[in-house]
């Protein structure tokens, strides 16, 4: 890209707001200041935003007047680097510092969000930025806003999705509690892989940056943390094109406590993981359930048995019942939730629901409902039928017939009725493919 003349650029550039930013430098540490008066020189002398962004860097923000404008100048600075045009957009999610005043003063858009959460806090502000490139990344110079370039250059070179890795970039002493480090981010991340089978190895990495079309087909909607996982899941799910680089994470500049609670976001995360993994959380759960079920119901049917030596009576007749309809059940909402998942991610290749799509239809789940169930209620009658002629005797010999008996009429009964759930779903998913 060529790297236009800074003169074409200066039309609206308000001097007495870069005056103002300059001394506003020398108000920061001092580690700092020379990056902010090197920033704030060059935006007075050479660099403006007239024309529409190229990039755009998002910063959620919450009483971070501490870092914010470090932050600020970093990315400013690394446009007029890198020569390219590009925003700041500060998503505040109610400040009640002077967060929201530094950003003006030093030129980053400002946008309101009254719902708070650092999901929502970043979806508005990706809905206001105006850049084909949109970089995110934490207020709190935990990042290093520099880097931004590295990012920048993955997604030039076809990636529709950049993750930072902080475990390979590196992490300052004291940046990440070691709960952090050493449990909740490789277990949630491990947990995230196996559930999406996206190859990326920190999933909770704050810094990324995407494409702004790439994010309309994440169709994000989290409000919380678990919005970094919804990013990727979501981002595997629609085939884009993942990649992830080094990064390192710094400890912090403010002197306040951090907004992340490890146990509520964790479980935030991995509740999320877990109801979009339909395949983890009730396919498989529900055939190792039917297979036990339907086996000992087969082996116990005409009565007790012995199985390695050890005695099988009615009570695991019983639980074979048990498991068998619960099994059932289990697998029939993880159908519901694969087809669910494939309606919101239209692009989705899924073959469960392609195969189901293909040979289920109301009338065949009907059929099979009713023949389980006429099957069972027709065991039953001979059962009835044979006490009536014994005179009301006991029919022990019977007892474990009558269990599979009942157990077939429940499991034709529920086959019945979610077929015309699970074909009005399909129905919607054929709309809309």
């Amino acid at each position: 890209m060529t790297r236009r003349p800074f003169a074409a650029h200066r039309k609206d550039l308000d001097p007495a707001v870069i005056d103002f930013g300059i001394q506003l430098a020398s108000t920061v540490p001092a580690q700092q200041r020379k990056l902010c008066r090197i920033a704030f020189y060059l935006l007075k002398y050479g660099y403006s935003s007239v024309d529409k962004p190229f990039v755009s860097a998002v910063m959620p923000c919450l009483n971070e007047e501490e870092t914010l404008g470090i932050c600020i100048s970093k990315v400013f600075k690394c446009f007029v680097e890198l020569g390219i045009r590009g925003e700041v957009v500060v998503a505040d999610n109610g400040s009640t510092d002077r967060s929201t005043e530094i950003a003006q003063q030093l030129s980053a858009k400002v946008v309101h969000q009254p719902i708070p959460g650092y999901g929502a806090a970043l979806s508005a502000g990706i809905e206001a930025a105006d850049g084909e490139i949109i970089v995110i990344g934490d207020s709190d110079d935990s990042y290093d806003w520099s880097d931004i370039g590295l990012f920048i250059q993955r997604i030039r070179d076809g990636y529709d999705l950049v993750i930072g890795n902080r475990f390979q970039g590196g992490i300052e002493t004291g940046a990440m509690p070691l709960l952090h480090r050493y449990l909740g981010n490789p277990v949630l991340s491990l947990i995230a892989r196996l559930a999406c089978r996206a190859p990326i190895g920190d999933f909770h990495c704050g810094m990324r940056a995407f494409t702004k079309s790439a994010y309309r087909e994440m169709r994000l909607s989290t409000t919380g943390m678990e919005f970094a996982s919804e990013m990727i899941i979501n981002a595997a799910r629609n085939s884009l094109r993942i990649t992830e680089i080094p990064i390192r994470l710094y400890r912090d500049k403010r002197s306040r406590a951090p907004h992340l609670r490890s146990f509520r976001d964790g479980w935030r995360h991995l509740r999320f993981i877990m109801t979009y993994a339909p395949d983890h959380v009730f396919l498989i759960p529900a055939a190792i359930m039917l297979a036990v079920g339907v086996g000992l119901q087969a082996l116990l049917v005409a009565g007790p048995a012995r199985v390695f030596g050890f005695p099988l009576g009615i009570h695991f007749l019983a639980l074979g019942s048990l498991l068998t309809l619960a099994g059932y059940n289990v697998l029939n909402l993880g159908v519901l939730g694969k087809i669910a998942v494939a309606l919101k991610h239209p692009r989705l290749g899924s073959r469960t629901v392609s195969w189901i799509s293909k040979r289920f239809s109301l009338e065949s789940g009907l059929i099979l409902g009713s023949l389980l169930a006429f099957a069972g209620l027709l065991t039953d009658i001979v059962i009835f039928v044979q006490w009536i002629r014994s005179s009301g005797g006991s029919l022990e010999e019977t007892v474990h017939l009558a269990f599979v008996a009942s157990t077939t009429i429940v499991l034709g009964i529920n086959i019945m009725f979610t077929s015309f759930l699970v074909n009005l779903m399909l129905s919607e998913e054929k709309l809309r493919r």
